[in-house]
């Protein structure tokens, strides 16, 4: 297993902030996150021989969703609202204190709105806008049928359009 360790290394290791970035996601926290991202690290890196052909990203993915489920069923409850901390920002230098603040009220709407989501549609955007994931990986790590990514992201596309629809009007008053 070690002689496989810098081939893990070169090939998994790249995509830990997309697996971090689901676990938050998923289960809106961010120690949880860490945890469960390094438990699917140790998964992954058990059985990485057993990886054939596959794309790792989708793959390291999957283990990480899995993860989470295990995760909640192990503490019997539902996902904790996130803390809200400051993400490391760089204000843009051109822009004024009134626009940065709609920026980020705006930001903080859409992040709130897409929390609100339901489980598998949330994770199909995350997966998706987020990631960048072609539907075929999302189905994979999903395990469902292509068919219900699609379904999945239209409804969950018109779900956050519903909850963000009043967002410009809101802000103009």
């Amino acid at each position: 297993m070690t002689a496989n360790r810098p081939r893990f290394e070169a090939t998994v290791l790249p995509h830990l902030d997309a697996a971090f970035n689901l676990a938050c996601w998923l289960l809106h926290d961010d120690q949880a996150a860490q945890d469960v991202v390094q438990d699917a690290c140790l998964r992954a890196w058990r059985f990485f021989d057993s990886l054939r052909g596959e794309s790792v990203k989708p793959w390291l993915l999957s283990i990480v969703r899995h993860a989470c489920f295990d995760y909640l069923r192990a503490r019997k409850h539902e996902p904790l609202p996130m803390d809200e901390e400051e993400e490391d920002e760089r204000p843009d230098d051109a822009a004024g204190p009134q626009e940065l603040l709609l920026a980020r009220v705006r930001r903080e709407q859409v992040d709130q709105a897409i929390r609100a989501l339901p489980w598998a549609f949330r994770e199909a955007i995350i997966l998706r806008e987020l990631e960048a994931l072609p539907y075929e990986d999302i189905a994979r790590i999903t395990d469902v049928p292509m068919g219900t990514v699609m379904s999945r992201l239209s409804r969950a596309r018109k779900l956050l359009r519903q909850s963000l629809s009043g967002l410009g009007e809101e802000q103009a008053s």
